[in-house]
């Protein structure tokens, strides 16, 4: 037992390596004049130029809507009960649907470790009905159709008039998906936030092809569990 006790930390350790390593590279990649979290007015025109909110800051206000569109405080849910925070494109974007669809491997074990999923877009509410009944999801999808928490988190971008352009091409409409004008997305994120609403782990890929493994998010859910043990 005390041997297989060392493989596991040694595993999770190994893990958060590499979550350290992609996370302090994504840093560097995203602007050498970055400093750190900023929720500007204006977003930024390219993803590789977001500054988003960093591990070690607290989350601010944020109030989305549920499918049923009845508004809901973010910072009330997580008060109650640590979450994986998931901000995905849109049900229109099928690297999202993949990995939404990998979420579901793991959400009993961390279910099990006390831990909450919540997947945010700026799809509008009708939106998420499509998609939890599309992909049968057990765990919470909200909508942040204003774009107003991914703005407030630094994860927002603007695209732009060629690119949606493109998309229309392959049936998809930004304005029809959230019901704004806004022409804002987030870029693919994975957080961990205790219940104190500090985020403990920073997932963050510029390149919307990128999703994080569920390997690490469950060394990195672990390694939470343990950090909150030692200060109690």
């Amino acid at each position: 037992m005390h041997s297989l006790s060392l493989c596991s930390f040694s595993s999770i350790q190994n893990a958060l390596t590499r979550i350290t390593f992609a996370v302090g590279l994504f840093i560097l990649a995203i602007s050498a004049q970055a400093a750190g979290y900023k929720a500007d007015k204006e977003a930024p025109k390219s993803a590789n130029d977001i500054r988003p909110i960093m591990i070690g800051q607290s989350l601010p206000k944020i109030t989305l809507n549920t499918p049923n569109n009845k508004a809901i405080s973010l910072n009330k849910m997580i008060s109650e009960k640590p979450a994986l925070l998931v901000f995905y494109r849109g049900g229109w974007c099928p690297y999202c649907n993949v990995h939404l669809a990998e979420l579901r491997k793991i959400e009993d074990e961390l279910k099990g470790l006390g831990f909450q999923i919540i997947a945010i877009s700026p799809d509008k509410p009708e939106e998420l009905l499509k998609t939890d009944e599309k992909h049968e999801l057990g765990y919470e999808l909200l909508s942040d159709s204003k774009a107003e928490a991914i703005t407030k988190l630094g994860l927002a971008f603007k695209v732009g008039t060629a690119t949606k352009v493109k998309y229309k091409t392959f049936g998809i409409d930004l304005k029809k998906s959230s019901g704004e004008d806004h022409s804002l997305l987030p870029v693919p994120a994975a957080m961990l936030v205790n219940e104190k609403g500090l985020v403990t782990f920073n997932f963050i890929a510029p390149n919307f092809k990128v999703r994080v493994s569920n390997e690490v998010i469950m060394a990195a859910a672990k390694a939470q569990l343990e950090a909150s043990k030692k200060k109690k």
